[in-house]
């Protein structure tokens, strides 16, 4: 199953992390009127952008195996990298049946944006302007949307289009606090380091159909862009490569089919 979907700003407001918003300038932990100020600011640009910009999403729901630390998807192998500094040392391919058992198992993809209308005309007052604090704030609320139109994409996945969660019945909070079963491990994120992922992914997923472009390290352009898996497994959780050891660099190199150099600079 292929599925393309668009949320407007006002459907993803609710689902919007603040946390983040507040770290991303400096606030968090800050009372007063600064922090009131910036999000009667960003409350206004929000009702600005539900008439004007765009946050799309991709998903897919593949067919699925494991073989050694390779998650094997609709026959494309996307190798994965193993912690190598603790006890027990996770990988994500860990949460996939393995080839040898003879079933399939499942496993989402998936990628959402939020078009960077900083270089559009289409924000009134803010995208062509000249003010850094309005360009600023267009920009971290539209990485806010990409990130919350991911969450309610995850959570329309569990309970409907996947369907293993079709009871699960959450708060704004749970959501936040992943109290959900199973995972959503990003590309660039802890788990699953490497940008040149996206370009498998991109593959797959049919990334170009939303406006997602590749840069030569597996950025995603517009820069208010997610991608990454959705693994259902009840014991699945998020973990932290950690530093990544020459022999399994060369390792992980071999199965990506990539130089050794060139790797590192993905890992970066």
């Amino acid at each position: 199953m292929r599925k393309q979907l668009e949320y407007s700003v006002h459907t993803l407001i609710p689902y919007i992390n603040w946390v983040y918003f507040d770290h991303a300038w400096g606030v968090s932990g800050k009372t007063g009127d600064e922090k009131k100020s910036l999000r009667e600011d960003a409350m206004l640009l929000l009702e600005k952008m539900n008439t004007n910009s765009r946050v799309q999403c991709v998903f897919r729901l593949c067919e699925a195996n494991s073989e050694g630390d390779d998650i094997i998807v609709d026959g494309v192998r996307i190798p994965m990298l193993r912690q190598q500094q603790t006890t027990p040392s996770l990988c994500l391919a860990d949460f996939i049946r393995p080839k040898s058992m003879g079933i399939a198992d499942r496993i989402g993809l998936f990628a959402t944006t939020c078009h960077n209308l900083a270089q559009e005309p289409s924000v009134e007052g803010c995208a062509k302007c000249d003010d850094p604090y309005q360009k600023m704030l267009l920009q971290t609320l539209s990485d806010r949307l990409a990130e919350a139109a991911a969450e309610v994409l995850h959570l329309e996945v569990r309970k409907h289009y996947w369907g293993y969660a079709p009871d699960e019945n959450l708060t704004i909070e749970d959501l936040h606090a992943e109290r959900f079963q199973g995972i959503r491990p990003a590309v660039g994120y802890p788990s699953l380091p490497d940008t040149s992922i996206n370009f498998l992914l991109s593959d797959l997923l049919d990334m170009k159909s939303i406006g997602i472009r590749l840069t030569e390290s597996g950025m995603m352009v517009p820069h208010a862009s997610v991608s990454g898996l959705m693994i259902a497994h009840p014991e699945a959780r998020y973990f932290d490569i950690g530093k990544i050891g020459a022999d399994q660099l060369s390792d992980y190199a071999r199965r990506r089919a990539i130089p050794q150099e060139l790797m590192r600079r993905f890992l970066k």
